[in-house]
């Protein structure tokens, strides 16, 4: 059994696994990066990790085209409830056997509101153990944090980090993660969308290849990799 993971950009992803596809952050429309039109993707489950609309994004409207289930923080899914949207709620450090795999929502340092300014309960990162047991963590928006090396405890085998500054870890800060986390192989995201999120992934790359011994692999979007 194998797991497919495709970046689309920002902090958009996508998770082939056991026989389910999944979206994470599904943020399509406005999003400069990618050209993926949402109304081709027909996910059995959306992740969604706070609720900043490059990261909500399209969830509201391919959850209703799909019948999709949303899973996320419980105030994110009592406000996705009340628009006939599937959901299932965990809170930050709890997990669930879903069958896909065992998902748990990891802590974030971040923000979290909804588009119309209601509270978005606390921001999460995804700690994914898929059927055959790889392990995957998706950081979302956050900043660093001493705890990021008991999620490196677990063995993860591919981390995806925000790498843009100003609103999460900055270049520095997720080198510094990388050190922590340890993991087999790690991809910058969030970087690039917006002027202020600006860096030089490659230049990043060369970094943790100096300094660890993580492999890194730059993305471009719709890439994928195979675990």
């Amino acid at each position: 059994m194998t797991s497919e993971v495709i970046w689309y950009g920002h902090a958009t992803i996508g998770i082939i696994t056991a026989g389910y596809f999944i979206l994470v952050d599904p943020f399509f429309t406005g999003n400069p990066l990618t050209n993926v039109n949402p109304d081709e993707l027909s996910p059995d489950f959306i992740l969604v990790t706070h609720g900043h609309g490059d990261h909500l994004g399209d969830t509201e409207a391919i959850a209703k085209r799909t019948s999709a289930m949303v899973i996320s923080n419980g105030e994110i899914v009592q406000w996705l409830s009340k628009k006939s949207i599937k959901t299932h709620a965990q809170q930050v450090m709890g997990g669930f056997q879903h069958p896909f795999g065992y998902l748990k929502l990891t802590l974030a340092l971040h923000g979290s509101v909804l588009p119309d300014g209601a509270f978005g309960g606390n921001p999460v990162g995804l700690l994914l153990t898929t059927q055959d047991k790889k392990k995957i963590y998706l950081a979302g928006d956050t900043g660093l944090f001493g705890d990021m090396k008991l999620i490196g405890e677990e063995g993860i085998d591919l981390a995806m980090l925000p790498i843009g500054g100003n609103y999460t870890m900055d270049p520095d800060d997720a080198l510094r993660a990388v050190k922590l986390i340890a993991p087999k192989l790690v991809v910058p995201i969030h970087y690039d969308t917006f002027d202020v999120i600006k860096q030089d992934p490659n230049l990043w790359a060369d970094r943790i290849k100096a300094e660890t011994k993580t492999e890194v692999r730059v993305m471009k979007p719709g890439d994928s990799i195979t675990l």
